[in-house]
């Protein structure tokens, strides 16, 4: 018997190339934001893609996107940034807060993606300068924000101060509990 989608019912899904080849890590409440969570790939090479976790305000249904900007300060546009050669000379170092894009709702929120790790920031994604939705739309794959390389001795610490997946769904779980609770316990006057 088939499912919706043409898998035999029972068969287990084949993992996705981003399930199979990288390791997700989360950093949750950026900067005290309460859900400004944010996703970072590692794939086994050192390379880290940023992400928006799928708990991110901005994922929210009913929220579009009117603009997607990597002019950070006055001085500084991650548009700019231009790495060459094999060890990817040239490319913008980042500490693990700093800026990558601001995004603008339609409804005037505002949203900062920070870079999470400290490493060379190797691409910004253009493609969603053109076609905002994407970031919605496949936060992990086409809408990914950017693309660092930690330094080789740093590659194993950077994830020091991050959650692992099962980490963050434990927190997103009691997050999700937590308003529960709160009305469960609050008596009748």
């Amino acid at each position: 018997m088939d499912d919706d989608e043409g898998h035999k019912v029972g068969e287990a899904a084949a993992p996705s190339v981003i399930d199979r080849y990288y390791t997700r890590w989360y950093r949750a409440d950026m900067k005290g934001k309460a859900r400004e969570d944010h996703c970072i790939l590692q794939h086994s090479n050192r390379i880290c893609v940023i992400t928006l976790a799928e708990t991110h305000p901005l994922l929210e249904k009913g929220r579009t996107i009117a603009k997607i900007n990597y002019q950070i300060s006055h001085a500084c546009s991650r548009l700019n940034n231009k790495v060459s050669g094999k060890s990817k000379r040239g490319g913008q170092f980042l500490t693990e807060f700093a800026p990558l894009c601001r995004i603008t709702c339609t409804d005037e929120t505002e949203f900062t993606v920070y870079s999470c790790i400290r490493g060379r920031l190797l691409e910004v994604n253009e493609n969603i300068l053109e076609r905002p939705a994407l970031l919605q739309e496949k936060p992990s794959t086409d809408g990914y924000i950017a693309v660092i390389l930690p330094k080789f001795e740093e590659s194993k610490s950077i994830t020091e101060n991050l959650l692992s997946r099962d980490h963050f769904e434990k927190l997103v779980a009691g997050r999700d509990a937590a308003p529960s609770v709160v009305a469960d316990t609050a008596q009748p006057s």
